[in-house]
């Protein structure tokens, strides 16, 4: 009885390393961007480091709903979502905790972190003006402000407010205006709409292509997926209209991030704190930016062909924290504004 005792609490113990072991070797992601956008570079990770990575993808609001219901029993190691606005949420929900990893800490310009370094941007988008070649000189704009200018009357194209894209846009520029002349502008704004807002970003630059509005505001990325599209009618409307970066004499283009964070109850904290390393390698930011149209987060990464054809600008260096601070702000304001 002895003996088999001794061999019974081995054969636990052999297995507890074991489990201990596989469990090390995994990271569980979850994210809210494509698996064709990001599964070839956790490949790559796995072929370097042997660390599994199980993908899990779907909305940010889904997953972070998911995160929240899973509480302590979640097998989520990182969350990586899109848009400052929302991973100020997932940090108000308490789902991550402090990255704990100087080099991604380090990696990156200070104002592409979240508070308390719960999170760090992987990819940059800016979401500039847009215009019609043939029916707009550039040297009519100068920057945000003029969407509201009274000579583009029934003149541009945006999304909702309640896309969070147009959220963000609103609260940089109530940190920077304040609130009186944010809230002038979005009524202005609203009256200078061609049409209610309807549609994505594709949508906005299209109708630009088509005549039914002459500018638009919309992420870049969207612009270089129409300009690679395999549909025509896509790179059509591209070739149709140019970006403007607003604002290079101020404060700068405004900019937002795709990002990630170790989640609060993560199980395998030392991998996942590997991957979000190597996710800001030089090889990873390049690959990453170029795949998604997307700026790297680290400075001195090459950018792509495509980015370089669009020329060098400004960016506004406003910390993306204040984009979520100032979220709720915005869309009181976006909605006494008329702005649907």
């Amino acid at each position: 009885m002895r003996l088999l005792s001794a061999a019974t609490i081995t054969a636990v113990v052999t297995s507890t390393l074991l489990s201990s072991l596989a469990q090390a070797a995994t990271v569980n992601l979850y994210s809210a961007r494509k698996e064709a956008l990001i599964k070839p570079m956790l490949e790559q990770f796995t072929a370097q480091t042997g660390i599994e990575v199980r993908l899990l993808t779907g909305s940010g609001d889904a997953l972070l709903a998911r995160l929240q219901n899973e509480g302590a029993n979640s097998p989520a190691d990182l969350f990586l979502t899109v848009d400052a606005g929302n991973l100020h949420r997932a940090a108000q929900a308490d789902v991550f905790q402090p990255l704990g990893s100087p080099t991604a800490i380090n990696a990156v310009p200070e104002y592409l972190l979240g508070d308390d370094n719960l999170w760090v941007g992987l990819s940059v988008r800016a979401r500039p003006i847009f215009y019609a070649i043939d029916r707009v000189d550039p040297s009519q704009l100068s920057g945000y402000a003029d969407l509201a200018a009274a000579e583009w009357k029934g003149k541009v194209c945006i999304r909702s407010s309640d896309n969070i894209y147009n959220q963000s846009l609103t609260g940089a520029l109530l940190e920077h205006w304040g609130e009186a002349a944010t809230e002038s502008w979005a009524r202005g704004l609203v009256s200078n709409f061609a049409r209610p807002p309807v549609g994505g970003d594709r949508d906005q630059i299209s109708a630009v292509a088509a005549g039914m509005c002459d500018i638009a505001v919309a992420n870049t990325y969207y612009y270089g997926i129409m300009q690679g599209s395999d549909d025509a009618k896509e790179r059509e409307a591209a070739s149709k209209v140019a970006i403007f970066w607003p604002d290079q004499a101020s404060h700068g283009t405004h900019i937002n991030v795709s990002g990630i964070g170790l989640t609060r109850h993560a199980k395998n904290v030392d991998a996942a704190r590997q991957l979000i390393e190597f996710l800001l390698s030089a090889e990873a930011q390049a690959w990453y930016a170029t795949t998604n149209n997307e700026y790297p987060a680290v400075e001195g990464v090459n950018w792509s062909e495509r980015l370089q054809s669009w020329g060098t600008f400004k960016q506004d260096t406003l910390p993306m924290a204040v984009l979520g601070e100032n979220n709720p702000a915005a869309v009181r304001l976006m909605n006494r504004a008329g702005w649907r």
